[in-house]
C-alpha cells in the first residue's frame, strides 16, 4: 500500500488527443500527441494498438500522469502516461464524462 502523501505526488491532468500514429518500431505501440494545457503537446507512447484504431483515439479527452520521468520506448520519448482499465482481454482508455479544458487538474 502507498500513503496518501505518496499518492498526492502523482500529478494527473486532462488531455485531448491531437494525433495518433503507429509506432515505427513496435507492433503493439502507438505514438500519440496530447494537449495537456502546456506550450506544446506531449508525446505519449501507449500499448493500445490491439485495442483501438488511431481515429477512435483522436479528439478523445483522457487522463494523463504528467510528472513521470520521460522514458524511451523503442526509440521514442514518452512524456507521460495515459490511464486505462483492463477487464480480461478488454482495455479501455479512461475518458471524461464532460468536456474540460486540457490541463485541468485531476483531483
Amino acid at each position: 500500500m502507498i500513503s496518501i502523501q505518496d499518492f498526492k505526488k502523482v500529478e494527473m491532468k486532462t488531455g485531448r488527443v491531437i494525433s495518433v500514429e503507429d509506432h515505427p518500431d513496435a507492433d503493439k505501440l502507438m505514438v500519440m500527441r496530447v494537449d495537456v494545457g502546456e506550450d506544446r503537446p506531449r508525446t505519449l507512447v501507449a500499448g493500445l494498438k490491439d485495442y483501438y484504431e488511431p481515429e477512435e483515439l483522436e479528439g478523445m479527452q483522457i487522463v494523463v500522469v504528467t510528472n513521470l520521468e520521460p522514458a524511451q520506448l523503442r526509440g521514442v520519448k514518452s512524456e507521460g502516461m495515459l490511464l486505462a482499465a483492463q477487464d480480461g482481454d478488454k482495455v479501455v482508455v479512461l475518458t471524461l464524462a464532460e468536456d474540460l479544458s486540457p490541463g485541468s487538474p485531476v483531483l
